[in-house]
């Protein structure tokens, strides 16, 4: 299973804050390959997977933003009932916890983008 750099960048709790992190990636040509935005009380964050994580924390330090960076898988499941589930009872077996996760798809497609940080990336990135 592939690893990516999984961003999170602190943002305010606003109106408009996670349209300059969209428009200062998308000026520069970083595309958002999956997002999760987060937010409670005035504080929040943007966990973004991205094409190009260097571009991309260059754009966030010259536009002023604070973030972190963490290492993730960035699967492709197939768009059908229980795919999820079986992804989760392979790692299960191999006692790796799912610590956080977010999924995307489009209806009709065919498959889901799915971002997981798990305890075990490197165990985990070995599975099929």
């Amino acid at each position: 299973m592939p690893k990516a750099k999984q961003l999170t960048v602190s943002i305010e709790n606003r109106p408009g804050t996670l349209a300059s992190v969209g428009n200062a990636l998308g000026n520069a040509k970083v595309n958002i390959l999956a997002f999760l935005s987060i937010a409670s009380g005035v504080e929040g964050h943007v966990q973004l997977v991205v094409d190009d994580v260097k571009k991309a924390e260059d754009v966030l330090e010259d536009a002023g933003f604070s973030y972190s960076e963490k290492d993730v898988l960035h699967i492709e499941l197939p768009n059908r009932p229980g795919a999820l589930g079986e992804l989760a009872r392979k790692l299960a077996a191999k006692n790796i916890n799912i610590t956080s996760g977010f999924a995307t798809t489009v209806k009709a497609s065919r498959k889901a983008s799915v971002v997981l940080e798990v305890s075990d990336l490197d165990e985990a990135s070995r599975l099929r």
